[in-house]
């Protein structure tokens, strides 16, 4: 699959997803940082990436309808640390392959997909 990890997003995930088989790209890497979130979106929309991401500005499904766009996970941890974020990434990273087009939210212990109608 390929993922773009935004920039609120420990940049070591990169190898994490990349070992998985995924090619994967950073919002850092492409110059986006401090960009617009709208910015970010067309990226990721445009290169047809599903976006790894903790800004609750992606949370809405009413913009982000689930089917209509590639993907989002939205990562939210009570302490998310560097090394939190990337355990709690690399944990689910196997199952990110069937989320294409979904929305999905990861808490400290819920995984909750919202897939297309």
């Amino acid at each position: 699959m390929k993922i773009k990890l935004d920039e609120n997003l420990p940049a070591r995930l990169v190898g994490v997803l990349v070992r998985h088989g995924h090619e994967t790209d950073t919002v850092i890497d492409e110059n986006l940082s401090g960009h617009p979130d709208e910015a970010v979106w067309q990226a990721a929309s445009a290169e047809q990436r599903f976006l790894i991401t903790q800004d609750l500005d992606f949370s809405d499904t009413r913009k982000f309808v689930p089917g209509a766009h590639p993907g989002i996970l939205l990562v939210r941890l009570r302490e998310p640390s560097g090394q939190r974020l990337s355990d709690a990434v690399s944990a689910i990273d196997g199952d990110i392959d069937g989320w294409a087009g979904c929305f999905v939210v990861l808490t400290d212990h819920k995984l909750r997909i919202k897939r297309p109608s």
